[in-house]
């Protein structure tokens, strides 16, 4: 009978020990794919559905143009804003809003796509705008001043629509202000 010491790993046996260990890490490969995509589809449109939604507009000097925003009201809702979404529409985004008025800060940890962030003061009117984030920073963006909101977009659309400091937000979260 031969020895196992000097023995080549595919044969007496230890064969079985390395297709197990394929067997093993093939499996170990499933679970972290499957973490991976229960994580993405964590952050899809789908699982935030429950996020109310309603429709704000922009005033600028080009004219009134209706935005669709999902409200993120509780701490877990603004926590997570707008992580791990890989595409918004030009119409949509995300309204974060602070009572009191306070030194609100953003950044675009897990965040897939660049976003413009519009600081609204607490009478609607554009405090400032921070164009263009650059995804997955951890970068801290601030108001630079206190706000009673924070208004997403996907980059670019406060560039089209010539939104600027001093142009107002029409939303009920600024009624009576």
């Amino acid at each position: 009978m031969a020895s196992r010491r000097g023995a080549h790993p595919r044969t007496e046996g230890w064969g079985f020990l390395h297709v197990r260990q394929k067997i093993v890490r093939a499996a170990l490969g499933a679970a972290l794919f499957f973490v991976m995509l229960a994580a993405m589809l964590a952050g899809s449109p789908a699982a935030d559905a429950k996020m109310r939604q309603e429709t704000l507009t922009l005033v600028t000097a080009g004219g009134e143009h209706p935005i669709t925003v999902e409200i993120a009201n509780t701490p877990e809702e603004k926590a997570k804003g707008l992580m791990f979404r890989t595409s918004l529409a030009e119409n949509a985004g995300m309204l974060f809003p602070y009572a009191p008025p306070q030194e609100a800060t953003m950044w675009m940890r897990n965040t897939y796509i660049s976003l413009d962030m519009v600081f609204i003061r607490a009478d609607g009117t554009v405090h400032r705008v921070e164009t263009n984030t650059e995804p997955f920073s951890e970068r801290v963006i601030a108001s630079r001043g206190n706000v009673s909101a924070v208004l997403e977009l996907k980059a670019g659309v406060a560039a089209k629509l010539g939104l600027k400091p001093g142009d107002r937000v029409r939303h009920e979260l600024f009624k009576g202000k």
